[in-house]
């Protein structure tokens, strides 16, 4: 089944032929948003969504270096941990330690300056969870960031890692373990052994970090993401706005749930 609408196209297909039709549909049709699947697309009753660069606009550890004037150095690494040239918690732990000595409360002074949600990420996490879908934020990000953001679209759980503070300052460590891909991909297995039998999947991410999780959901989408996470993914959103995906699942836009 192929159904294409404007800048959305959805397509089932056999098993094993989304290397084949994925290149082809790119090429010939460019569709902003697509979706790839080996049965009829259906209504996940999961979803599990990375947070920086996808269900906000901005990577949060950047923007915190930013109050201690180390911006371009940190977010140098971010980037290429994203594009999956250094080992996330490696690169975690660095970038944290760059910030050691900064006051806590540019914290909550960046929460509120800079950290602002996707276009269309709370009529998603509304839409979806009005359709029975329970939604996990997972991030290699930081609690005092996610549980705020969580709580302002709507997500069921938040699943992240935490910043030490030590005498109102950071102490430049993170709490261990790391959430990192392998808790990406555990989440979405653990929620999913909790759904009934033929629940489908949905994760979505934009970096090396959310490929592992991407791959394991049914419907693993690559939002604006870096090359090596679309090529694994088998969807895309390609456009800012996140309601592409309720167009992709087949859910018309009378059944949204508008915030």
């Amino acid at each position: 089944m192929l159904d294409h609408c404007g800048d959305v196209l959805e397509i089932a297909i056999p098993s094993g032929t989304r290397e084949v039709v994925a290149p082809l549909v790119e090429q010939h049709l460019a569709p902003s948003a697509a979706l790839f699947a080996d049965d009829v697309i259906a209504i996940p009753k999961l979803l599990v969504s990375d947070m920086d660069s996808t269900m906000i606009g901005q990577e949060c550890i950047d923007e915190l270096a930013d109050f201690a004037g180390i911006k371009a150095q940190v977010a140098e690494i971010t980037e290429r941990a994203m594009r999956g040239e250094l080992d996330f918690a490696g690169a975690l732990t660095e970038r944290v330690a760059l910030l050691e000595g900064l006051e806590e409360s540019a914290i909550e002074r960046c929460l509120a300056e800079r950290i602002v949600p996707t276009p269309g990420a709370a009529t998603l996490i509304a839409t979806l969870s009005a359709h029975g879908a329970r939604c996990v934020l997972v991030t290699g990000g930081f609690h005092r960031f996610a549980d705020p953001v969580a709580e302002r679209l709507g997500f069921d759980r938040v699943v992240g890692n935490r910043l030490l503070i030590d005498g109102g300052k950071l102490s430049g460590e993170v709490q261990h373990p790391i959430c990192d891909s392998s808790t990406k991909e555990r989440t979405l297995r653990e929620e999913t052994a909790e759904l009934g039998s033929g629940a489908r999947t949905l994760a979505i991410g934009d970096g090396a970090n959310d490929t592992p999780m991407l791959v394991a959901a049914d419907y693993g989408i690559a939002y604006r993401a870096k090359p090596r996470t679309r090529e694994a993914a088998n969807g895309w959103v390609d456009g800012e706005d996140l309601t592409a995906l309720l167009l992709l699942l087949g859910i018309e836009r009378e059944r949204w749930v508008m915030k």
